[in-house]
């Protein structure tokens, strides 16, 4: 019985951080992304600073009293970031591209739903609650090609990839949102 989705703008959110790490450990300790309980944690470590970020919103879906999905999102800063994989949406993108269609614009980290919340329509609602108000539009984020469910799961609602790797390339690609203005200039794949 799904009670509803709850918006969070800051640190409140973290009185959910076992239920966060819960969430994540059944969303991606397990194939395609096999990441190890470490990232759980990781995960939630960094609540205590993502909290903070400008424009950071955290969507919640609560099945009675238990967390079943969630999804975090803030603005992308200026200079753009250097740590975790943003050197890869850069080098894919280009230094301008990067700036004009990333930087400032909504910026979803993580979304994750329970297995059994799969195929509910969930992850979609989660995704729409955290993008809802994306400064004119401007959303985007990273995946991995390694999860083809993520991949079409992020076409079907509307999400154009920006940047394709090799064929045999195993790395990140980026999306822009539904509302992206420059969702038309992404090129294709070959």
């Amino acid at each position: 019985m799904m009670s509803g989705i709850r918006v969070f703008e800051g640190a409140e959110v973290r009185t959910y951080s076992d239920d966060l790490h819960s969430v994540y450990v059944e969303a991606f300790c397990a194939p395609p992304w096999n990441e190890g309980e470490e990232k759980a944690i990781e995960f939630v470590g960094r609540l205590v600073d993502d909290v903070r970020r400008p424009g950071f919103t955290a969507a919640l879906a609560f099945a009675g009293s238990d967390v079943v999905g969630f999804a975090t999102a803030w603005t992308t800063r200026a200079p753009f970031p250097t740590d975790r994989c943003y050197p890869q949406a850069a080098a894919g993108l280009g230094p301008d591209h990067t700036v004009d269609w990333l930087v400032g614009a909504r910026e979803i980290d993580e979304l994750a739903v329970r297995p059994l919340a799969h195929g509910t329509g969930l992850a979609a609602d989660l995704l729409e609650a955290v993008t809802a108000d994306a400064p004119d539009g401007r959303s985007w984020l990273l995946t991995s090609v390694r999860s083809t469910r993520a991949m079409s799961f992020y076409r079907r609602q509307g999400w154009t990839q920006a940047t394709h790797p090799s064929p045999e390339g195993q790395g990140i690609v980026v999306f822009l949102g539904p509302h992206h203005p420059a969702r038309a200039l992404a090129p294709q794949p070959l």
